[in-house]
């Protein structure tokens, strides 16, 4: 199993958990209806593979890639284990778009609702255009999706995934994914949900699409040299695992708690280095290393014909680039909830006595009214430092960027 050479788990590490909820896990999806919002990414995609098994009752899928739909279809007809499900769509919408609003009102109600639309990458924070782009994904559509599921839905629980790098950000996209957090459980009964409301924060995923890992595969099929940054660890999860963490987190947590994986730094703490060198070792390849990129993409050649692989290792020295993750953010305590291998963060409201909806307003006008008061980098860190005010200090600020980087 590929994802092994990041998680060194031969099984998910939440097969235990699934086991011992399954009752409950049954009694939330079985005749249930369920929506799943960015449901064609990797994340989304391997929580549906777990929740079809427990056979809903309507199924409704949303993305963009209309590529990706098509390819979860297929793996989801092709599965061993029948669908069942009497109502199955796939839908190419965006989830802050008038059409998706008008398409929920349509719909008889959901029982259960998981968002996994998101800017995810750190590179995203390269210019002021692709940082708004992230604002308006991360905040302004979440925030504005609320309000449909209270209005179409206010019964239905409701899950959004975070990341762990929203726990004491240091990137536009760390911070941008708090405020969604912010925006997922603040006043929530108040708005009209009436649902339980929950998220979580787990580690990188190992062969994502669009993972550093995953540019390996394909790195290595092109013939060209892998590439890592030095001294930078990550927690890794396999694909299968970020389903079940999902599964699990949207059904088991209380109301406003955010699902953590119960991983230790000094044992899941990962160097990329480590983890390149394992993959060409698996591969049938020693590394060869090398920190200048020429050198690198010109020496594929000689040095397959060696059994070795170029290895460019560069340094960590990027905007946003965190040299370690963690979980658990300033004044925040994780608690036990009964499973063994997830522990869950009661939600710790804004850092500053600044009215949400003030920088919400703010980060719309941005975003949806173009105001140029807001076009640059330091006025949009300023937005988020109003509520919070450590992203200020925290941010690491580069003149590089990972589009750079080979």
């Amino acid at each position: 199993m590929l994802s092994k050479t990041a998680t060194r788990r031969e099984t998910s590490l939440f097969t235990s958990d699934i086991k011992t909820y399954d009752t409950l896990i049954r009694e939330a999806v079985n005749n249930k209806n369920i929506l799943v919002i960015g449901g064609a990414g990797s994340i989304g995609s391997n929580t549906i593979h777990t929740l079809v098994k427990y056979r809903p009752a309507k199924l409704h899928i949303i993305d963009q890639n209309e590529n990706a739909l098509a390819e979860l279809v297929r793996e989801l007809r092709s599965s061993l284990t029948p669908m069942n499900i009497q109502d199955f769509r796939t839908l190419p919408l965006d989830f802050g778009s008038p059409v998706m609003h008008m398409f929920m009102q349509s719909q008889s109600p959901y029982d259960q609702i998981l968002n996994f639309a998101a800017i995810k990458h750190v590179r995203s924070e390269k210019d002021t255009f692709s940082i708004l782009q992230m604002f308006d994904t991360n905040i302004v559509k979440q925030a504005r999706f609320r309000g449909w599921i209270a209005e179409t839905s206010p019964n239905a629980d409701y899950f959004s995934v975070s990341t762990d790098k929203a726990a004491n950000p240091v990137s536009f996209m760390g911070a941008t994914k708090r405020v969604m957090e912010h925006i997922l459980f603040d006043n929530a009964r108040e708005s009209g949900l009436k649902g339980k409301i929950t998220s979580a924060r787990f580690a990188n995923v190992a062969y994502s699409n669009g993972s550093l890992l995953q540019a390996f595969e394909k790195r290595l099929a092109r013939g060209e040299p892998l590439a890592c940054p030095l001294n930078i660890k990550r927690y890794f999860v396999s694909l299968e695992e970020s389903g079940n963490i999902c599964t699990l987190a949207s059904i088991i947590p209380p109301h406003e708690h955010i699902a953590i994986p119960r991983l230790d730094p000094k044992e899941h703490l990962i160097p990329l280095q480590s983890i390149a060198e394992r993959f060409l070792n698996l591969h049938g390849y020693e590394p060869e290393y090398h920190d200048n990129e020429r050198k690198a993409i010109s020496g594929v050649s000689l040095a397959r014909s060696k059994g070795k692989w170029p290895l460019l290792l560069t340094p960590a020295n990027t905007a946003g680039e965190k040299p370690y993750e963690e979980f658990v953010g300033r004044n925040e305590i994780a608690k036990e909830i009964g499973m063994v291998q997830i522990l869950s963060i009661p939600y710790v409201g804004v850092s500053k006595q600044k009215s949400l909806s003030e920088v919400l307003s703010k980060i719309e006008s941005s975003v949806i009214r173009c105001d140029t008061t807001f076009n640059n980098k330091e006025a949009l860190k300023a937005i988020i430092g109003e509520i919070e005010p450590n992203f200020l200090q925290s941010h690491i600020e580069s003149q590089f960027n990972l589009d750079q980087r080979v």
